[in-house]
């Protein structure tokens, strides 16, 4: 046995009279998106924010390379000890923090 149908407890959805493709707008504040418009305050991005620091890539870069060459040296067996491992992993996920500054 089917179990009984749920009334969805709704009215109408569009304004009645309407037709597809017409744009009518209930609340006088919606904009042709149907958005409404806040009354929150939204500072102006400046331009320092938006336009991305040149030393930014050649600092990842450089982090990048460097913690690889210190990692490829310690596997090779050139260095003994775990602290330049932990070096090269430090400079390597300074790198990666650095790329994600980066815009």
């Amino acid at each position: 046995m089917a179990p009984p149908k749920r009334k969805s407890g709704g009215g109408r959805t569009t304004p009645k009279g309407t037709r597809p493709g017409e744009q009518r707008f209930a609340n006088p504040e919606e904009n042709e998106r149907g958005v409404h418009s806040s009354t929150r305050y939204t500072p102006p991005v400046t331009s320092e924010m938006r336009a991305p620091k040149p030393w930014i890539p050649v600092l990842m870069l450089a982090l990048l390379g460097i913690g690889m060459v210190i990692i490829i040296v310690r596997n090779l067996g050139l260095v003994e000890g775990n602290w330049p491992l932990f070096i090269g992993l430090a400079c390597f996920l300074g790198g990666l923090y650095t790329a994600t500054k980066w815009r």
